[in-house]
């Protein structure tokens, strides 16, 4: 079985894959060793990975080195297929390539458009064997909250499928206005791509993506767990 760490900035996932099939995921109350070793059990691990966009992990990494032939800690100089081509990958967050791999996995030579709809909205292009970079904006829950918390009156509302459009309650003004908006963001990143590659592929990932993909109506192809399977797929690479 290989393992897979993805501390992400607001919790911490780890998954389990024979092979290429996820047989076990979990989003973990912490990352440290004891916590990660609960979620293995007595299951054997022949390599493990960890990717961290928030904490140092060295002492999960020396944890799982002690029992583990094969550990990797995934950073901008891990080997992936293609190119980093970005003006400074120090300051790359891990998981964005980790899911344009994964995508890649899925579509093997594609020029592709990876989205992940979590905690932050974030929009990558791989092309021509390079990764190109992105964008990163609120997610939908961050501009919920932000509406909140940066005004003195605007309720917090959270997402619900139904409301008016345009709103007629400042309620539905603010599920319209976010919810819209992301997808209206959403839809105008891939036309843009689309007109420099004709033939992207787009992929969309995280909590919400499957809801924005419902609304959006433009074609995409559904992962789940993209940057798992994408760092399930670097370890065999990189080990």
């Amino acid at each position: 079985m290989n393992l897979v760490i993805d501390i992400g900035n607001t919790a911490t996932k780890a998954a389990l894959f024979d092979g290429m099939v996820l047989v076990k995921k979990e989003r973990l109350s912490s990352d440290d060793p004891e916590t990660v070793s609960k979620f293995t059990g007595s299951v054997r691990i022949a390599g493990a990975i960890v990717s961290s966009v928030r904490d140092d992990p060295s002492e999960l990494l020396a944890s799982l080195g002690k029992t583990i032939n094969r550990v990797h800690h995934l950073t901008w100089r891990s080997h992936y297929p293609f190119v980093i081509d970005y003006d400074t990958p120090a300051s790359l967050g891990v998981d964005r390539p980790a899911a344009a791999a994964g995508a890649l996995a899925h579509h093997p030579g594609s020029d592709i458009l990876v989205i992940d709809a979590g905690s932050a909205l974030t929009i990558d292009l791989v092309s021509e064997g390079a990764y190109r970079g992105g964008s990163i904006s609120p997610g939908l829950t961050m501009r919920f909250r932000a509406l909140h918390e940066f005004t003195g009156r605007l309720p917090l509302v959270r997402y619900r499928s139904g409301f008016s459009f345009p709103g007629r309650t400042t309620e539905d003004a603010i599920a319209g206005g976010v919810v819209t908006g992301i997808v209206y963001e959403i839809n105008e990143y891939i036309r843009t791509f689309k007109e420099k590659h004709p033939r992207l592929v787009t992929v969309i990932t995280g909590g919400d993506g499957m809801m924005l993909m419902s609304r959006s109506g433009r074609k995409m192809f559904f992962y789940p767990d993209l940057v798992a399977e994408g760092l399930n797929f670097l370890l065999d690479t990189n080990v």
